[in-house]
Formats: structure tokens, C-alpha cells, sequence
């Protein structure tokens, strides 16, 4: 490589005494390994390389560079393979930083080329690909530019073929900072040192001995502990940065869920607003977590920025985001968000916060989940479930897969067998190979993708053999009758007639919705899939229901098999059906509601508005006689329902203005029904939303 052996970009002594003296009057001083690394990448050479593992401190050192190469009059642009990874250069160091896709495409316009005074720095280097270092690379040769190249070959591993930077730090010598420093405890700095080195079982039972490996019985229940710890820590100190983690977008789409439903049980969100977003229909609410999927400079955010939302509306809304800045955008103009309670690990790479919690998945390898228990400052929690791992040994075994790219290099035998059969040099291969990556050997091709069945999804059940798995004997031939499948657990039967039953109501949905009656086949369908579901939870169907009532969307999801959602909802309606407390909570809610949208119909042009939100709050009064425990729980929240106490005249005996307690339920249920139908009789004839 060219790079390696031009020492084109020297500066000054001064200028590097100057940035270390800078440094340390904030307070930063480098350790000797980021002192070597700074020497090495401010030396003059063409080639910088530098291998750190996680939170050593390589953005301080390069924050440092920075100085000493703009004080020398170098121009300094930062790249990373994500937009995220970018920021997070940008923001750790100071060096002005956008991904490499984005430099690629002005570099085919002719725009923004480098020049004999550009300083390259590409962080998290383990993660680009060999054909796109190989071109950027090109790119600075070409124009006489220095590259330096910053990452931790094993963290996550390149999405493209090859391992490019493994190569050339391998081929060319590298700096090594070891020191960590982000982990605030010594025995934490250990574990991440563990991490990075194929120790993972050493590492993971260091946190497991501090109660920071949390089992459940499932991965549904591992959701929800993961949830619940996260929300007593916010609640506790919410000053302190956090982050859950997992493997994938799925797992993020449900936790990020249930994180909304704590928050919106602490009373944390405001209303929800529908948003159609590139991944769908989303809802949105001021005082939400979200995260940017798509670079959109125009906005200064990059795919896999996070910030809070702080207004929201069916056309726009206005994002705080984490690094103290404003954004606000029109939905038709940019729709590539989500919610941000949880991330992917890829994304995660380059982050820094102060608690990660984190949800082991069988997807994980050792690259994985060195990044995911290396993010925090103070502590990280990493759960799992038992029908995902059976026990801590074999959560171990499943974290300490080594799964490295391949590069061509790494196949000289390969490459001299080619080479005599073809009578080419070895040297001529192995630079062909370079360029040119050989698949990942003995590793076929994935099959194409089977078209769905007709039958796909058809479940037949097959009755248990009836005495134990036998061998027999046949000319020496040995066979081997299988033992049957272990039955499914109560988590997955449930899942199971969830979906089944989300079918048949969408089935029946799609007639409903064609102004047609159901089929009988369909209505078949619908009560025996609710007689399933009823079956593992008592009035289970009705409590569904209820959920796709209020939220139509889960049916579609938990009809294609994500059902998460679902149960919770479900689950919540039975607390909800159980606890007139709750019930009273939804009834003040869609009092209020109702009593709000009464008041803006005002004027004689919408009287007839005014009449049907009126006739819709006589029926919800004239409903609780069905339920008098409601009737009751509403009894105590007057001041809720009508901003002001009960009126004596409703409530004989009561020297409060509150309903007696000595009444009973049925009583003080006929009570409330008197005071919500007086009140909208009442206010009409002030002339209130008149």
C-alpha cells in the first residue's frame, strides 16, 4: 500500500506540544498508550492505524490530533460506516464527521474532494467492508490525502465481505490502546477487558456474581423485567442516561412498546397521535423517546440519532435532541423515525451511557455482546429467558460464538493451490484476492427462498408414541425412532391460539368491511379459536377484543405471528375488567375527552355535533348501571369529572359535598348517573358550548 510508505503530512513539534497542552488545561490528560497513539497518527505517515478496545478513549486521543493538525493547517474530515457511529465521532472528538456513503456520492459528483491537505479519520473501521475501504482508500491515494483508521476488529464484524481492517492492521502494524476507562469500576474494566479478549463466560460470571444476569422463565417475562427495572431506574434517577439494547428490530419494536406502557401508566406521555412512518402506522406522543432512521442533513440528524418529543401533531412535530439541539419537520417530509426506548446493538456501536439494559437473544454472538456490556459507565443488566437458554452455561456458550469476517488473505494455501494450477505468481493471486474477497470457504450459498404453501401454517397434531424411543436391527443397519417433540410450553400455546384468533377476526373484519356478513366457515372459526383462548385465560376472547377495540392495529400483527402486543393488551384489559379502579381511570379519561370536543362545538352551525358527543355522554352515564362497582369508584372523582364536588342535593347525608359512603354501590352508582346527566342539561341551559 502506497499510504504506508509516503510520509507526506509531518507538522511542527509545537503544534502537538500546543494540543496536549490545551488538553490538559481541561483536564484531559492522555494515558501513555493514547499518548503512543497520538505520536503515531500526528507522526507525518500517509497511514495511520489504531486498535482500541471498547471505551479506551479513542475519541479523546483524536479530539487531541484534531487540534494538532488544524493548528498545522490540515483539513480534518471524519467517516464511519453509520450515521450514528458518526455522530458519536463527532461529538466525542470534535472532527466534522458524515458517513462514508454520503462522501462516496459528492466524490462521483466531483464535489468536496480531498487534497494533499485532507486528514482522513474513519472510525469503527471493524465494520466497513473490504470493496468500500478498498475505495476509499484509493480515493486518498489518489489525491495525496492521510487516512487514519480507528476501530476494534472484535467488535461487530463488516456487513460486507471481508475484513478489511483485520488485514490491514495485520499487514501493516497498528497502535494498541488496551487502558479502558469508560467503566467507572476496576472489576467492570476487567469484565470489558474479558470481553474483548474471547473470555466471554469470565466476564459474564463477574456479572453475574454482582446480580447484574437476570433469568426468567421466558423471554416474554424477560421483556417485562427488563421494562420494570428500567422504569424503577428512570423513576429513581431520571438525570441518568440509559439504554436497552437487544439483537433485533422485532425485539426493539416490542420493548419499545412495553416501554410506552410504563410510561404512559406513570402518566409521562401526553395524548397519542396516529403517524404514518416508513415502517407503518405509529403512535406518537409529547414526552416520547424517539430515534432517526434516515441521514437528512437538512435536519442535522443521522440514522440512529435519539432525542425527545416535544410536540406532535397530525402534521408535524418538534424533536429536543439529545445533544441539546431543535428539529421540527412535517410528517409527508420525513417519516423514517421510531420510537427510541430500545436500540440494536449495531446500532449501539461507538455509544456511551451511564445504565444499559440488554435482552440476550440466540441471534447474539461474541462480537454482539462485546459491544452490548461494554456501552455503560455505572452498570448493565443482561437478561434472558429460559426457553431461550436453559441456564447461564448455555447463555455463555451462546455469547462466546466466534463468528470473524474472512478476508482472501487469510486463504494463502488456497490461493497457492489456484496459483500452480493456473501457473500464475503467488503474489500476483494474493493481490487479486485482495480486491477481489473468495466466498467464506466451505460455506454453500443460502437456498432461495421457498414460496409459501398453500399448507404453510397448517398445524396437525401427532399423537405421542407410546412406549419409549427404540433402536432396531437390520442387517447391521441401525435405526432410530425419534422421541417426540417436547410439548409447547403455556407462553407458546397462548401465543399460538392468539394468533389463530387475530385471524379469524381479520377474516371476518375483510367481509365486514365489503358490507357483508361474515361466512358461516367464519363464524366457525371465530368461536372456536375464542373458545381456545378462553381456554388458557378466562374471558380471554372478550378481553382481546377490547384490546383490538381500542387499538385496531394489533390484529393485523398478532395475525402474522406477533403476538406480544396483544397479550399485553389483553392481560391489561383483565386487570382493567378486575379493578373498578382502573375502569374508573379509562371513564374520566373518555369523560374528558368528550366534555373537551362539546366545548368547541360552539355556535348554532354545529348544534348537531354537539347533540350526538351530548347523546354519547347520556349513554356512557346511563351504561354505569351495569356496573355499579364503577358507579362507586366514580363516586370519589367529582372534582374530575365535573371540575367541582358532587352537589349535596345529589348526596343526602353528606357533609362534604361527596357522595356517602354509607350509601352502597347501587346507590352511589344511581348518584354519579344523576350528576353526569344533570351536568350536560345543566350546562346547555347556561349555555355552555352554546
Amino acid at each position: 500500500m502506497k499510504l504506508d510508505a509516503s510520509r507526506r503530512h509531518g507538522m511542527d513539534e509545537q503544534h502537538r506540544k500546543l494540543a496536549l497542552a490545551r488538553a490538559e488545561m481541561r483536564g484531559l490528560v492522555l494515558s501513555s498508550e493514547q499518548r503512543s497513539a497520538f505520536d503515531h497518527v500526528t507522526s507525518g505517515k500517509d497511514l495511520g492505524v489504531v486498535i482500541g478496545y471498547a471505551g479506551t478513549g479513542k475519541s479523546a486521543m483524536l479530539g487531541v490530533a484534531r487540534e494538532a493538525w488544524e493548528s498545522a493547517g490540515y483539513q480534518v474530515q471524519g467517516l464511519a460506516l453509520s450515521g450514528i457511529a458518526a455522530e458519536n465521532l463527532e461529538s466525542g472528538s470534535g472532527i466534522t464527521s458524515r458517513t462514508i456513503a454520503s462522501i462516496e456520492h459528492q466524490w462521483g459528483q466531483g464535489r468536496e474532494l480531498l487534497t494533499d491537505r485532507s486528514i482522513l479519520v474513519i472510525d469503527e473501521a471493524g465494520m466497513i467492508g473490504t470493496r468500500q475501504m478498498e475505495r476509499v482508500i484509493a480515493e486518498a491515494e489518489k489525491r495525496h490525502a492521510q487516512v487514519v483508521l480507528v476501530g476494534d476488529p472484535e467488535q461487530l464484524q463488516a456487513i460486507e465481505a471481508g475484513a478489511a481492517f483485520r488485514s490491514i492492521a495485520e499487514r501493516h502494524g497498528a497502535i494498541e490502546i488496551t487502558d479502558i476507562r469508560r467503566q467507572r469500576e476496576d472489576w467492570q474494566r476487567l469484565a470489558t477487558r474479558q470481553l474483548a479478549t474471547s473470555r466471554t463466560a469470565e466476564a459474564l460470571e463477574a456479572y453475574a456474581q454482582a446480580g447484574m444476569v437476570i433469568v426468567s422463565e421466558t423471554r416474554v417475562e424477560a421483556r417485562l423485567a427488563v421494562i420494570a427495572r428500567w422504569d424503577r431506574e428512570r423513576i429513581a434517577d431520571p438525570a441518568v442516561s440509559r439504554m436497552i439494547l437487544t439483537h433485533t428490530n422485532e425485539e426493539c419494536d416490542e420493548l419499545n412498546a412495553l416501554a410506552r406502557d410504563a410510561m404512559k401508566r406513570r402518566g409521562s406521555l401526553d395524548a397519542d397521535i396516529a403517524v404514518e412512518t416508513a415502517r407503518g402506522e405509529r403512535l406518537f406522543a409529547a414526552g416520547d423517546r424517539v430515534m432517526f432512521l434516515r441521514n437528512e442533513r437538512s435536519l442535522g440528524v443521522k440514522n440512529g440519532s435519539l432525542g425527545t418529543l416535544e410536540q406532535v401533531d397530525h402534521a408535524r412535530m418538534a424533536v429536543r435532541l439529545d445533544d441539546g439541539r431543535q428539529v421540527a419537520f412535517d410528517h409527508k417530509n420525513y417519516g423514517d423515525l421510531t420510537h427510541g426506548y430500545a436500540a440494536t446493538i449495531h446500532k449501539a456501536q461507538g455509544v456511551t451511557v451511564d445504565r444499559v439494559h440488554v435482552l440476550a437473544t440466540p441471534g447474539l454472538d461474541r462480537h454482539a455482546a462485546y459491544v452490548a456490556l461494554s456501552r455503560h459507565r455505572d452498570a448493565v443488566q443482561l437478561h434472558y429467558g429460559r426457553d431461550d437458554f436453559a441456564d447461564q452455561g448455555k447463555l455463555a456458550r451462546a455469547l462466546s460464538r466466534d463468528r470473524p469476517k474472512d478476508n482472501a488473505l487469510d486463504y494463502d494455501a488456497a490461493a497457492e493451490r489456484f496459483a500452480a494450477r493456473r501457473g500464475v505468481e503467488r503474489s500476483r493471486i494474493l493481490d487479486t484476492l485482495a480486491k477481489e474477497p473468495l466466498a467464506e470457504p466451505e460455506r454453500s450459498a443460502p437456498p432461495p427462498a421457498r414460496r409459501r404453501g398453500m399448507f404453510d401454517g397448517l398445524r396437525l397434531s401427532i399423537p405421542e408414541p407410546e412406549r419409549a424411543p427404540t433402536k432396531l436391527r437390520f442387517d447391521g443397519l441401525k435405526l432410530s425412532v425419534p422421541a417426540a417433540a417436547p410439548e409447547a410450553s403455556a407462553t407458546q400455546k397462548l401465543e399460538r391460539v392468539v394468533e389463530g384468533y387475530a385471524r379469524a377476526v381479520q377474516d371476518a373484519g375483510r367481509m365486514t368491511g365489503q358490507g357483508r356478513a361474515p361466512l358461516e366457515v367464519q363464524k366457525a372459526a371465530l368461536a372456536r379459536t375464542a373458545e381456545a383462548v378462553n381456554a388458557l385465560q378466562p374471558r380471554g376472547a372478550h378481553d382481546l377484543d377490547m384490546a383490538f377495540e381500542r387499538t385496531p392495529g394489533l390484529i393485523s400483527e398478532a395475525a402474522n405471528g406477533r403476538t406480544a402486543n396483544a397479550i399485553r393488551q389483553m392481560q391489561l384489559e383483565a386487570e382493567v375488567r378486575a379493578n373498578p379502579e382502573l375502569r374508573a381511570d379509562r371513564f374520566v379519561q373518555a369523560w374528558q375527552q368528550l366534555q373537551a370536543r362539546r366545548g368547541k362545538l360552539s355556535g348554532w352551525e354545529n348544534e348537531d355535533k354537539r347533540a350526538g358527543v351530548e347523546n354519547a355522554m347520556r349513554s356512557m352515564a346511563k351504561g354505569l348501571e351495569k356496573d355499579p362497582a364503577l358507579g362507586a369508584a366514580l363516586s370519589r372523582r367529582g372534582s374530575q369529572l365535573l371540575g367541582r364536588q358532587w352537589s349535596p342535593e345529589w348526596a343526602p347525608g353528606s357533609r362534604d359535598g361527596g357522595v356517602s359512603r354509607a350509601l352502597g354501590d347501587d346507590a352511589r352508582t344511581r348518584s354519579v348517573i344523576r350528576q353526569l346527566t344533570f351536568s350536560i342539561d345543566r350546562d346547555r341551559g347556561l349555555g355552555i358550548g352554546i
